[in-house]
C-alpha cells in the first residue's frame, strides 16, 4: 500500500548512523522502490529507514509500505534487528557475474564484434609473423629478432631466459 510519507513518525532507532544514501537515492530513481518499508496501524516506522530518508530527500510524497498490526514495543525492536542482522552481500565473483550477465544483456552483440575483432587481429598477426606481410609497412621480412641484454646472462631467472 502507499503511504503519505510526511505522515510517518520515526521513532528512536537503533540505527544512527545511515550511511551514504546517494546509492541508494540513485537506485531509488532508476529502478524505483524495489521492497516496502514496514510501519505500525498508526504509522510508526519499524523497518526501512534508510530508503525512507532516501526517498524523502528525492523528494517523493508517497512510498510503498507493509502495514503491520498489534507489535508490542519487543517485536517491533526485533523486526527492526532482524532486517538489519541476516542480511548477505554479494560475493566479489557473485558481483563479478551479475555485472557480466547485465552487460551481456544490455550489449548483446558487443560480444561478437570483439571476438570477431579479436580474430581479426589474431588472423593479421599471424601472417605478419610468417612475414608474408607487415601490417604497418606491407614489407614482406619478420622483424629481427631480439638479442638478449648482456646482464641476462648473469641473472638468467631474472630475465626469463
Amino acid at each position: 500500500m502507499q503511504v503519505m510519507i510526511s505522515s510517518i513518525k520515526v521513532p528512536d532507532r537503533v540505527r544512527k548512523d545511515l550511511g551514504n544514501l546517494d546509492p541508494l537515492m540513485q537506485s531509488l530513481s532508476r529502478c524505483g522502490q524495489l521492497n516496502p518499508i514496514t510501519v505500525s496501524r498508526d504509522l510508526e516506522l519499524i523497518a526501512g529507514h534508510r530508503r525512507l530518508t532516501a526517498a524523502q530527500r528525492l523528494g517523493w510524497k508517497m512510498i510503498d509500505a507493509t502495514v503491520v498490526d498489534g507489535l508490542t514495543e519487543e517485536r517491533r525492536l526485533e523486526m527492526e534487528l532482524e532486517e538489519n542482522i541476516y542480511r548477505k552481500d554479494f560475493t566479489p565473483d557473485e558481483l563479478l557475474e551479475g555485472v557480466k550477465r547485465l552487460d551481456a544483456v544490455r550489449h548483446p552483440k558487443l560480444g561478437v564484434r570483439i571476438s570477431r575483432a579479436i580474430k581479426s587481429f589474431v588472423g593479421k598477426l599471424a601472417f605478419w609473423k610468417r612475414g608474408r606481410h607487415s601490417i604497418s609497412t606491407g614489407a614482406a621480412e619478420p622483424p629481427a629478432r631480439r638479442l638478449p641484454a648482456p646482464a641476462a646472462d648473469d641473472e638468467p631467472d631474472s630475465f626469463g631466459i
